[in-house]
């Protein structure tokens, strides 16, 4: 059996699914930043950090770029919104449900007196 590789959107919520990486996600929100200006907030060592990176640049949510002996690290805001549309398909499924479902009570006989109650 082949090894299968996984999909974009598992490695991005695999990616987001670490506290620190989100953090990272969140600081580079504002802009970018260089490998060391992520690691300030950190107790833990450059190559954990680098380690870090690494996962989020295999998820597609952060791109690299180094010039001279600065790594620079930028958001990918494609990605980010890939697995904001995937949530998002999901939370209108709910709701046109939830809706439907409000409509099938609504009709049910009796319900217009419940709720004059």
């Amino acid at each position: 059996m082949l090894k299968q590789q996984p999909e974009p959107l598992d490695l991005m919520f695999q990616a987001l699914a670490d506290p620190t990486r989100r953090r990272m996600v969140e600081r580079l929100s504002r802009g970018p930043a260089s490998v060391s200006e992520l690691a300030e907030p950190f107790q833990m060592s450059l190559p954990a950090v680098v380690q870090h990176l690494q996962v989020l640049e295999q998820s597609g949510l952060v791109t690299t770029e180094k010039v001279g002996r600065v790594r620079t690290c930028t958001i990918d805001t494609g990605a980010l919104s890939m697995a904001e549309k995937w949530i998002n398909d999901r939370r209108i499924g709910w709701e046109r449900r939830l809706d439907r479902l409000g409509a099938f009570l609504d009709a049910l006989p009796g319900s217009s007196d419940k709720a004059d109650k």
